[in-house]
Formats: C-alpha cells, sequence, structure tokens
C-alpha cells in the first residue's frame, strides 16, 4: 500500500472518529460552545463602543462568580491573585506576622494575635487597626488590596502605624512563616480521660491528631474525647486517615458518587489502626461539616464512638480543584459521599430552588433509614444527628445578627483596655452586671449590630419625602425595636456570655486559655465526659439499648 492510500485510509479514519465523537458527546456540548461564542461576541461589542472604558478582568472575573453562585456555594473561581489565599486556606501555611484580620474602610483590623509570632513578639492586640504600611495609607482601600499588605516573602520588614484606643503607635514588623496548627489544644482531662480539639482538616491534620494521641497514650490516657465542634472540615484524604486510627485496616471509611466514573470511588482504611479499642467520643455541632461528618458518620455507622452534642451542618458534596487558563483555577463540586452504612448527609438541595431561588432542604422531605453495624438506626438528609443531644436550645434571630456583627468583638476589645487583668481562666466568670455592661454598650456605642427590622426601618425612613416631618416618630419607634433587640438577646443571656467569656479569655491567655476553660465548665464536654466514666451507659448507647 503507497503512502498516499495509507494518508487517505487515515484521513477517513480520523473523519469517522470525528463523526463518532460528535455524536457521542452530550447536545449541550453545543449549546456551551454557542454561549462563550455569543458572550466573546458581546464582550467585543462592549469593549469597543460602549461609552466609558471596560476593564476586562474585573467584567469577567465578576461575570464568572455570579454565574457559579447559581450553582452551591463551594463551586468557586480564583483569580491569579486568590488562587495563592486558596492555597494557604487548605494547607494552612503562609507568610505573615502571625494574625487573623478583617478589612474595613478604616483599614486593616487585628482579630486574632497568634501566640509566639512576629505581631505578638512587637505587642500587637486584637482590636488594633494598621491605618498604615510604609508610607501608604490604608484608608478606604478594597479588600483585594488590602490582603496583599502583610503579605510577603519571610524576613521582610514592615513600617506600620496602628490605631489603639484613638492613639496612634508606630510599629517595625517582619514577615515570617507562618503554620497553624490544626490541632491547637489537647491534654488531659483526668488522670486518664483525654481530649483533644481538631479545627481544621488541613494537609498535617492527622499527623498533628496522631502526636496528640501517642502523647496522651504515654501520659495515661485510656479514654478519649474528639473535639470536632465549629470544624467546617478541609482534606477528605485527611478524614480518611484520621478515622482509620480508631477502625480496623481495610474498613470502608465512605464512598463518593460522581458524574466523572473514575471519581466515583470508595475509601478504605489501608494503615493499621492506631487503638480499636479506646473509649471514644465525639463532639460535634452545627458548625462540624464536611471532612468533619466524615470522620464522626463513619464511627457512628461501625459504632465505634459515641457522637454527643448537636446535630451537624449537612454538607455531603466533595470538591476538586482544576487549573484554568493563566495562573487561575476553579474549585467545584464533583461528587456527593456517602458514609459506610449508605447515608449521604447532605442538607441543602442546590439542584431544586424554588422559583425565588430559596433552595430546600432534604431533611423536610422524605429521609432514609440505615443500619449501623449493631443494627442501630441512623438517618440520611441533614447532617449526623448525635447519639446524645446536648447543647443550647436554638438561638433567636436577633442573636444570630448580633453573632454576625461585630459588636462582641467590639465590646471585648474595650473591656480588654479597661481591665488590665483578669483574674486565672477557672475563676473567670462573665457575670450579670458584666452582662448589664454590654446590654448598655450595645444601647449606647455600638453601631454594628442592626436587626432585620431595624435595618428595614431605617431603609424605609431614608426614602421617605419629609424625614423632618417624621422626626419625632422615627425616634419612637428607633427606641422601641432597640428594646425589642435587647429583649430578644436577653432571652440567650447564657450563651452569648458563653460567647463573650471565649473571646475575652482569647485576648488575656490566647487561643489556649478557652480550652482550659472548656475543660471545667463546658456542658457538652462534661457530658461526654460522664459517659465514658460510665462503662455500662456508653456500651448500652453503642448497643441500642
Amino acid at each position: 500500500m503507497n503512502n498516499l492510500s495509507i494518508k487517505k485510509k487515515l484521513l477517513l479514519t480520523l473523519a469517522i472518529g470525528a463523526i463518532f465523537l460528535s455524536f457521542s458527546f452530550k447536545s449541550n456540548f453545543f449549546e456551551v460552545a454557542k454561549q462563550l461564542e455569543i458572550y466573546a461576541t458581546l464582550f467585543k461589542e462592549l469593549n469597543l463602543y460602549y461609552i466609558d472604558e471596560i476593564n476586562p478582568a474585573e467584567f469577567t472575573n465578576k461575570a464568572i462568580k455570579n454565574t457559579l453562585k447559581e450553582l452551591d456555594p463551594y463551586t468557586n473561581y480564583f483569580d491569579e491573585q486568590e488562587v495563592e489565599g486558596a492555597r494557604i486556606r487548605r494547607e494552612g501555611e503562609y507568610s505573615g506576622i502571625g494574625v487573623s484580620v478583617f478589612f474595613d474602610q478604616k483599614g486593616i483590623t487585628l482579630n486574632e494575635v497568634y501566640k509566639g509570632y512576629e505581631a505578638d513578639i512587637k505587642g500587637l492586640k486584637a482590636g488594633d487597626v494598621i491605618i498604615k504600611a510604609g508610607s501608604q495609607s490604608l484608608q478606604n482601600l478594597n479588600k483585594d488590596q488590602l490582603s496583599q499588605i502583610l503579605k510577603g516573602a519571610p524576613n521582610t520588614p514592615l513600617d506600620i502605624s496602628i490605631l489603639r484606643q484613638d492613639k496612634v503607635i508606630k510599629k517595625t514588623v517582619v514577615t515570617e512563616k507562618i503554620e497553624l496548627n490544626p490541632v491547637p489544644f489537647y491534654d488531659l482531662i483526668d488522670l486518664e480521660t483525654g481530649y483533644i480539639v481538631l479545627t481544621r482538616f488541613s494537609q498535617k491534620a492527622s499527623s498533628e491528631v496522631k502526636n496528640a494521641f501517642l502523647d496522651l497514650k504515654k501520659r495515661g490516657m485510656k479514654k478519649l474525647i474528639f473535639d470536632l465542634r465549629n470544624n467546617p472540615g478541609g482534606s477528605l484524604g485527611e478524614a480518611i486517615n484520621i478515622s482509620n486510627f480508631f477502625l480496623p485496616k481495610g474498613s470502608k471509611i465512605t464512598s463518593t458518587k460522581a458524574k466523572v466514573r473514575k471519581w466515583s470511588t470508595t475509601y478504605n482504611a489501608s494503615n493499621i489502626p492506631l487503638d480499636l479499642e479506646i473509649p471514644l467520643t465525639i463532639l460535634i455541632n452545627e458548625s462540624s461539616a464536611s471532612a468533619s461528618e466524615i470522620v464522626a458518620g463513619a464511627l457512628q455507622d461501625y459504632d465505634r464512638a459515641v457522637i454527643l452534642g448537636e446535630r451537624s451542618f449537612g454538607k455531603g458534596l466533595v470538591q476538586r480543584y482544576r487549573n484554568l487558563s493563566y495562573g487561575t483555577q476553579l474549585k467545584l463540586t464533583i461528587s456527593k459521599y456517602y458514609t459506610p452504612s449508605g447515608r449521604c448527609i447532605q442538607e441543602l438541595d442546590y439542584t431544586n430552588r424554588d422559583i425565588e431561588g430559596e433552595v430546600p432542604k432534604f431533611s423536610d422531605g422524605t429521609v432514609t433509614s440505615f443500619k449501623t453495624k449493631n443494627g442501630r438506626i441512623v438517618f440520611d438528609g441533614g447532617g449526623i444527628t448525635p447519639d446524645v443531644a446536648v447543647g443550647f436550645s436554638k438561638i433567636n434571630e436577633s442573636t444570630k445578627e448580633l453573632l454576625k456583627s461585630r459588636a462582641i468583638f467590639n465590646f471585648t476589645t474595650d473591656f480588654f483596655h479597661k481591665n488590665p487583668t483578669i483574674s486565672s481562666i477557672n475563676n473567670f466568670s462573665f457575670s450579670s452586671s458584666n452582662f448589664k455592661s454590654f446590654l448598655n454598650y450595645i444601647k449606647i456605642s455600638d453601631t454594628t449590630f442592626k436587626t432585620s427590622q431595624e435595618r428595614l426601618f431605617l431603609d424605609a425612613y431614608k426614602l421617605s419625602s419629609d424625614t423632618a416631618l417624621i422626626s419625632n416618630e422615627y425616634q419612637e419607634i428607633k427606641k422601641k425595636l432597640l428594646q425589642l433587640k435587647i429583649d430578644n438577646i436577653l432571652k440567650d443571656q447564657d450563651f452569648i456570655s458563653d460567647q463573650i467569656i471565649d473571646n475575652i479569655l482569647i485576648r488575656y491567655y490566647y487561643r489556649k486559655g478557652t480550652y482550659q476553660k472548656k475543660i471545667k465548665k463546658d456542658k457538652v464536654l462534661l457530658e461526654a465526659f460522664k459517659i465514658l466514666k460510665n462503662k455500662t451507659q456508653y456500651a448500652k448507647i453503642l448497643n441500642g439499648g
């Protein structure tokens, strides 16, 4: 066969292959290409003829992010600058001065100062506002601009001006490598009961949990309380490794089901466990999500641990990062995960939003029952339900708005600067008179805590054609709304007091202080401790008695 015949045969094969592929691809691929072409031509026309200049990157960035909002909150696009921030959140390592921050028109406000890092050494405090870096004022900069100020290669000096209680203080700080430990605290509660806190499933989560576990075992630990409250999740692999610490090699930990077959996987324990016998309790709450639920769900399904606290968040979706053009990234939901018994604990059904965009809950519909290894009944939809429900009753809407605001943070800053010292961690309490001081602060000094009723009323007042005419009535209704807000948060006084105590202890004793306080006062932890002390009750719970 001559070369021409071979070439013709090859071309024919490729043509047939192309025809086959065009039919085998999903029909919506053509629609995707069509819409991309429409967007490209639309943007070209805008760029050429729109009267004002258009920033191509900003315009497209907004278009992409608004599009992804229609899917779920975990599917996100990261531009070149945001990619590094996403990596830091995954790995828990970055260069900086050892603080968490939030941004506003004043500049960079320090939310927390981490013990032993540069900011702590140089005497910076939570509540300080960095208003100047070098010769640059930070007022009215946007979030992206502010987020770059404290970053940089390690050992980079930076002159800053901070605003503290209406005084400007100048400092020179040097950036360094910051590595946050996902296990911020562990200790023995008594001679034989260990307590380990895991705050995030970063890439070092399993190694840090293992180190803490082995250290406590050396010190005599015979029972363990593992705290996953407020842990939003993270690495699926780390969740599998940590589950494996307490389950036999070969045990099914979780499985995922995806559109792409190769991403539908069963994950089994592949290592020799640390301990298959130690009595174990796991603490969860409504902010325990994703990887936390994988661990709690697996150990619950095998009846390996007693789960205590509140129903977990209900995030049964798995994400993966995909590299895009020009150094950008897409984090997208690729699958749902299932516990060993077959439960998917996803709470929100993003696929079936109603006509107003509201997301329904799976737990409001029909849920399916499953059985644990010992035959206990458990359910899908709506997170992991604890074996022992312990925690605060549901807080009211005013308290939720309070927690979203910076009122507690600002009050704590004021409290800290008025009180150079406080009593020891175990003896410190937030008395009724202290709470009255907090309420007075809300009434007189705070500008951040607004209920939905207050915001709506203020908007209506601003829209009035003659505000002067109704000014007196406005002030009266404003007072009544303020009092209603105060009355509502008084109903959650115990809960709010605990939040304030945590915030205060962090200022004086760093985050370690809050956990030392929990050992003595936290009612969920104390209930776990009580159950571990009672072998009969512990066994009865796991056997469904």
